[in-house]
């Protein structure tokens, strides 16, 4: 028997319904009357419900049950990525909810040839709450977006453990990665050596990725993979 399907919805209460984006989601599905879903509300649990009506422009649920997610990350991990062209920063966005981090930080750095506006936060936002859907968890990665390079490090001021990945270092490993950590990857241009001074500064140190270049999108995947090996998300 397949799991229920879950749905996001802002609060629970014992009477609920489901409207606007997960309405259309669920007359996708095709949800029927009596069949029990999973809701989930951004915090660490998830609430059991069965589908009491199917009306032109909602589905009322009625709440049976609540129980805390085995599937929210025990670390606080930040990923902060350049923002990259196409739909790249989608799916670092989507790989970071599956892989536990709680908040993702796009920026705009020197060397960023691709550029933001409001409709395409839009669009990363409901990429990390689809994808945190998918992998069940209970709560969606934060997703941000600063203009400078310089404000997205200031945002990441009270991490415990900080590394700013350059493909120009020769040397530069990752340490034990204790507390929380923030982990910064460029756009597909890089980091100029003066930005890598700056998260100096802010108390990152610079690690390297291996002998090969890799793309953007890789380096932030692999980067975020291995921490959260370390930190024990992936065992």
């Amino acid at each position: 028997m397949s799991a229920p399907r879950r749905f996001m919805v802002e609060r629970v209460e014992e009477e609920t319904a489901l409207t606007g984006e997960e309405f259309r989601h669920a007359r996708v599905l095709r949800v029927k009357e009596g069949e029990e879903v999973t809701l989930i509300d951004g915090s660490a649990r998830t609430f059991r419900a069965i589908v009491t009506k199917l009306e032109k422009d909602c589905v009322r649920l009625h709440v049976i049950g609540e129980e805390t997610s085995n599937a929210e990350p025990m670390s606080e991990i930040c990923l902060a990525i350049g923002y990259l062209k196409g739909d790249k920063t989608e799916l670092v966005v989507q790989k970071a909810a599956e892989l536990g981090a709680s908040r993702v930080v796009v920026f705009s750095s020197e060397y960023s040839s691709a550029y933001m506006n409001d409709n395409k936060l839009a669009r990363l936002e409901r990429v990390a709450k689809e994808a945190a859907k998918q992998c069940r968890r209970a709560s969606v990665p934060a997703v941000e977006y600063y203009p400078t390079l310089d404000g997205a490090l200031r945002a990441m001021e009270g991490y415990d453990s900080k590394y700013f990945a350059c493909e120009f270092l020769e040397e530069g490993a990752l340490g034990a990665a204790e507390g929380s950590c923030a982990l910064v990857v460029g756009s597909e241009g890089g980091f100029s050596r003066e930005e890598y001074k700056l998260a100096q500064s802010y108390g990152f140190c610079g690690v390297t990725l291996g002998r090969r270049i890799l793309r953007a999108e890789t380096a932030a995947i692999a980067l975020l993979s291995v921490v959260a090996y370390l930190k024990g998300e992936l065992r």
